[in-house]
This record gives C-alpha cells, sequence and structure tokens, in this order.
C-alpha cells in the first residue's frame, strides 16, 4: 500500500462523522461505524495511531488504520478532548458545574487509552488552556494552577505532584518540544508594570530563568516553539491601540532564546496588525504576515536576518508544508480566499488557488496535497471539504449540508516519506470533480457602472452622476475602483440617438434634412476652443470640422444649402449658436422657455417629495434640489407676472 493510499482525512458534519482515504480513491472506511446522535467533536492522536469521537452519550476510541473500536467511556456531554503526544493518554473535558454539597467539580479526567481505566482527575474551570502539556516523550506533564506550574510523572500519576514552580501574575504557560524541554511563562502587564516572559529549564526550576524578556503594551500572548525547542515566537498583543490606527490593538514580535543567548524584537517595515506567523518545520526559519492590507510577508533566519520578501498582498496565512519545501501563503476570513503556494527552493510561485470561503486549511502529511474546507458556524452556506494538488488541480469535492470540522490524519515524523527533487504531475482527480463542474452555475458577470456607497445602493442616482452611470468611466472600470460593489449601468441608446445628433423620427414627420448639432456639444466645443480660435471664419470651420468628426457623420460640404436658423437677441447676448427650429413646431420665445424649465424643475420636486414621503432614502444633492423649491417658485411667480 503506496503511502498516498495510506493517507485519510476525517470529517464532522451535523448528523454524521466520517473516515474517508486519500488520493487516488477517496474511498469511505467500511468499517468505521458512524454514530447515531450528533457528535460534538473528534481528535486523532498526534502518531496517527487513534481516533476519538465525543457524542453526547460519551467517547469512543478507534483504531485510525481499520477503525476497530478500542475503547468505549460512558462520560457523558464531553466538550473538548486531546491525546498525548504518542496517544498513551485521553484527557477529556466537561464543562463546570457547581455542586450541590460545596465539592469541586473535578471536570478534568485522564484516561488510559489501553486499558480506559480513569488515572487522575482536576477541576479545571476556563476552557482556555484546559489540558495538560506533555514532553515529547511523556515523561513529564504541566499544567498551570493559579501562580503555580504544576508537574507530573505521567507513570505514576498517584504520587500527585512532583515539582511546582511559582510565579506571580502568570496567565499562560507553554511547554517546547525536544529532548531538552523548557517552560515559557507569559505575565501580562498590570497596574503599570510591564509584561514579561520567562523561560525556565523544566528539569530544573528551582533555578533562575535561561531567558527572561520584558516589554510594555501586551496585555495577552501568543507563543510558537519550533520543533527542536531552542528558540520560540511570541506575539504579544493588546485589544485597544493607544494611537487609534488600528482597530485590531497593538502588537509585536519577539525572538527568544531558550538558553538565553539571544533575544530581540522583530523590526517590521509596514504599519498595522501581525496576521500570522509560523515556524519552518526544519526550526531554522519562519515567516510572518503583516500590515494593514494588502500586507507583506517576509521570511526570516533563526538569527532574525531577512531571507525574502514575498511582497504585498491580500494574505492573513503562512503554513510550510511538513518537508520545509513548500510556504503556502493564504488569504480567508474576510479575504478572497486566494492561496499561492511557492517553492522554497527557487522563491518561486508555482501555483494559485481560488479556494473562496475557506474556513480551515492544512497541508497533508506527505506535503503534497492541501485540504481546504468551509464550516460551520462560520460560514453556513456551500459546507464541504475540497483537496488540492500542490500544482494547483482540485482532486475531491465533498458537500456537507453542515459541516464542522476536517483535519488529516497525522503521520509520525519519522515515518513521514521525503519530499520529491523533482515534484511530480498531479494525479487524476475522483469523479466528484466533473460532477461539482457539471453541476456548477458560473457567477454572472457584474456589469461596470458608477462606485456608488452602501447607503446609497439601490437609489436614483444623483444628476451628477448620471452620465457616468450611462457611459462609464474612460478606463472601463467604475469610478472609485471597486468592480465588486458596482451598479448596474443603463441601456445604451440607439446610435442615432446618442450625443443628441440623432432625433427620433415621429410618423407622419418631415424627415429632417440633416443631423442638427446639439446645444450640449457646442458648449463643449466652445470649452474646448483656443484663444486663437475666438472668432473668424477660420475658427469656424475648424468648428464644424470637429463636430463632424466627434459626431462620426460626413462633414457637411461647402456647396450644402445652409439652415434657415433665427436669431434673436437671446442668442446673442448668450454668444449661443442658434439652434433650426422643428418643421410643424412653433419656435418659444426666451420667457416660455424659463418657464417650461421651472416646471420640470418643480416637477422632480414633487416626486423626490413622494419618494421622501414613502420613507426612501435621498441623496444629499436631491436634499439640496428639495430645499430650493421655494426660491423656484417665487422666480416662477414673477415670470408668469411679466408674461
Amino acid at each position: 500500500m503506496s503511502q498516498q493510499v495510506s493517507q485519510q482525512y476525517a470529517f464532522r458534519t451535523q448528523k454524521s462523522v466520517g473516515l474517508v482515504g486519500g488520493t487516488p480513491t477517496y474511498d469511505p472506511n467500511e468499517a468505521f461505524q458512524a454514530p447515531d446522535s450528533t457528535a460534538r467533536t473528534y481528535q486523532y492522536s498526534p502518531d496517527g495511531r487513534f481516533f476519538a469521537l465525543a457524542v453526547p452519550s460519551g467517547v469512543r476510541v478507534h483504531q485510525a488504520e481499520t477503525a476497530d473500536l478500542l475503547q468505549e467511556l460512558a462520560i457523558p456531554n464531553v466538550v473538548e478532548l486531546k491525546f498525548s503526544p504518542r496517544g498513551t493518554y485521553l484527557s477529556l473535558w466537561e464543562r463546570h458545574v457547581k455542586l450541590g454539597d460545596g465539592a469541586q467539580h473535578k471536570n478534568l479526567r485522564i484516561f488510559s487509552v489501553s486499558t480506559g481505566e480513569e488515572l487522575i482527575s482536576f477541576s479545571q474551570k476556563s476552557l482556555d488552556g484546559w489540558d495538560v502539556q506533555y514532553t515529547i516523550s511523556e515523561s513529564h506533564a504541566i499544567r498551570l494552577v493559579g501562580q503555580e506550574v504544576h508537574v507530573f510523572n505521567p507513570a505514576e500519576w498517584g504520587k500527585g505532584i512532583v515539582d511546582r514552580l511559582k510565579v506571580e501574575g502568570a496567565s499562560s504557560i507553554t511547554l517546547s518540544p525536544g529532548l531538552n524541554p523548557s517552560v515559557a511563562v507569559f505575565i501580562p502587564e498590570k497596574k503599570g508594570q510591564p509584561a514579561s516572559v520567562r523561560i525556565h529549564s523544566l528539569h530544573s526550576l528551582s533555578a533562575p530563568p535561561t531567558c527572561q524578556k520584558t516589554f510594555f503594551k501586551a496585555e495577552k500572548s501568543q507563543i510558537k516553539w519550533n520543533n527542536l525547542g531552542t528558540q520560540v515566537l511570541v506575539l504579544t498583543q493588546t485589544d485597544v491601540d493607544s494611537t487609534n490606527k488600528s482597530y485590531y490593538g497593538q502588537s509585536g514580535l519577539y525572538l527568544l532564546s531558550a538558553a538565553g543567548n539571544f533575544d530581540c524584537r522583530i523590526s517590521l517595515d509596514k504599519e498595522g496588525p501581525i496576521h500570522d506567523f509560523a515556524w519552518s518545520p526544519n526550526s531554522k526559519e519562519f515567516g510572518v504576515v503583516y500590515g494593514f492590507m494588502p500586507a507583506r510577508v517576509m521570511l526570516f533566519d533563526q538569527r532574525v536576518r531577512t531571507l525574502h520578501d514575498f511582497g504585498t498582498s491580500f494574505y492573513n496565512f503562512i503554513s510550510f508544508n511538513p518537508q520545509s519545501r513548500l510556504v503556502l501563503l493564504g488569504g480567508f476570513g474576510n479575504l478572497a480566499g486566494k492561496i499561492d503556494v511557492y517553492d522554497r527552493r527557487s522563491l518561486t510561485k508555482i501555483s494559485t488557488i481560488d479556494a473562496s470561503n475557506t474556513s480551515h486549511c492544512e497541508w497533508s502529511p506527505d506535503g503534497k496535497f492541501i485540504l481546504t474546507a468551509t464550516l460551520s458556524p462560520r460560514l453556513r452556506v456551500d459546507n464541504g471539504i475540497k483537496i488540492w494538488y500542490l500544482l494547483g488541480q482540485l482532486l475531491h469535492v465533498q458537500d456537507c449540508e453542515e459541516l464542522y470540522q476536517a483535519s488529516w490524519r497525522p503521520t509520525p515524523v519519522d515515518t513521514a516519506p521525503p519530499f520529491p527533487a523533482v515534484i511530480p504531475p498531479a494525479p487524476a482527480p475522483s469523479t466528484s470533480v466533473q460532477a461539482a463542474t457539471a453541476t456548477a452555475k458560473p457567477s454572472p458577470a457584474r456589469p461596470l457602472g458608477a462606485y456608488r456607497p452602501p447607503g446609497a445602493r439601490g437609489q436614483l442616482a444623483s444628476l451628477a452622476y448620471s452620465r457616468e452611470e450611462e457611459s462609464g468611466s474612460s478606463s472601463g472600470t467604475p469610478r472609485g475602483g471597486n468592480s465588486g460593489t458596482a451598479t448596474p449601468t443603463r441601456p445604451a441608446r440607439p446610435a442615432s440617438q446618442q450625443n443628441g445628433h440623432g432625433r427620433r423620427h415621429v410618423p407622419g414627420a418631415a424627415a429632417a434634412a440633416s443631423p442638427l448639432p446639439n446645444a450640449d456639444s457646442g458648449k463643449q466645443q466652445r470649452k474646448r476652443k483656443g484663444p486663437k480660435e475666438k472668432g473668424g471664419e477660420g475658427a469656424a470651420a475648424r468648428r464644424d470640422g470637429g463636430a463632424g468628426a466627434a459626431s462620426g457623420s460626413a462633414p457637411v460640404p461647402a456647396a450644402a444649402p445652409a439652415l434657415a436658423v433665427e436669431t434673436g437677441d437671446l442668442a446673442a447676448n448668450n454668444n449661443e449658436e442658434s439652434v433650426p427650429p422643428t418643421p410643424g413646431v412653433e419656435p418659444l420665445d426666451p420667457v416660455q422657455k424659463k418657464v417650461r424649465n421651472l416646471n420640470k424643475k418643480l416637477k422632480a420636486i414633487e416626486d423626490l417629495k413622494e419618494k421622501a414621503a414613502r420613507g426612501e432614502r435621498l441623496e444629499a444633492t436631491q436634499l439640496k434640489k428639495i430645499e430650493s423649491e421655494a426660491e423656484i417658485r417665487k422666480e416662477f411667480e414673477a415670470l408668469s407676472v411679466s408674461s
């Protein structure tokens, strides 16, 4: 059986739990019997040997490879469970309740996986940091109780605490992996006192800390050790940004050595929050995603020297594959879900994946496949699992009604296959990909239009933007640069009616001899007219030729009969080109034109009033138009009296 076939992943939906094989078959494990009731959570052991599942009636422990049932613990209402590093012990956490007789509710219970016997229990009220932490060899286990770090010998739980460390104000502890374990203790700032991180050797807790770092602006922390347990990254955060630059609060990133021979603050050249950071499995380098969007991604070595700048993009997630050969950069949550995969050796991008609505992303143990999942309750639609090859090909799709959890089955580091020197081609996709592609509905392309803020969408556009919505911007992109929120454009007018050079033909009316110039186009021509073209026959000829070229029609020959025009004082005073009358229509005098325009404005104001009465939201320009009603009526009355 090849390594690819032996890979499997598990998932938990609202109604079932499943174990599914990896490429190329993706067949469910028929030996696994899914529970009849709703499952609360599941967990693989870190070595991949066991699979535990919590249901309302208790906890079931299965052999991961064969799905055989090993233990069934009658412990109801378990909320969380976790294995020790070698799968020897299983910790269960129930919700803490107050007992009537005043006794403590020991809601953290530890069982032996092989025998199902309860070994020890504790009272643990908070879910944060609820489980005991084990060394990689399971020789020691620690937990934080109040102001003390308690150390146990798991082989002899009955002896109780074998060592302890008192640290005043400690809020969290993190045990390092590796053969020489250390404990990093975080103490948040309080009453003007700076925060600090202290590193103690687990084998000599009574000795002074091997490394200590103090810093301000640190109310909480996130601590990540490298795989060797020699160095630790500490992300400090505050809930409020005192500079009012970000609602994410303030953050800082520090690198500390367990031996105490090196510590520093990592200087980042872009303002904004630190979105994510991760160690490479080789323990020699780490990556950081930071800064306001688009965020920057940097790769540093263990002495905080810059190795590579991946540039800026919409990322908030970074992950190295287990063999340290590939780097995955993604943008999830409120970002679009784009994934870029880089080759660590050449530092070149090898694929881009569009994994929209991704809630969970994880490398496979062999480092060749990527699992992305859309989970509830983060998103309650389009829940499901997708498996991609590292070169970007979609290999498997599994849709679920409500998916709550998904993960690969772990593989021990020493048994994981080496990553190939040359990346092999992608295997053939499963039939689920063809079915999903056939049933997928193409998303309609949104028409371009003027950008409109959310509060003004669904309303009539202001007159100031009406022309922009009809024609769009010159670059083809809506003003504001956000095509994702563009409003639909109005349908284009026929060519005979565009730019005012055409006129709709009325049945029975005489045809026009030639296209009539538009008054608006005449105004635009005068605006474009240079200082040397203010008069003269040459300027008029140039204007006429420019108008013909702009309208797309042939210029009028010089021998054509001139149109009969009506000149008047109004045209002379306004320096406007006169418009010839339409055949069969009596021309209006200047007063009648003014009255007609005022009537149009009053009717538009009445329409806006009716919209406001219906509760529709009006723009500022529309409200200003309503306020000008009294002035327009006053002008209208003055014209009526004079006429």
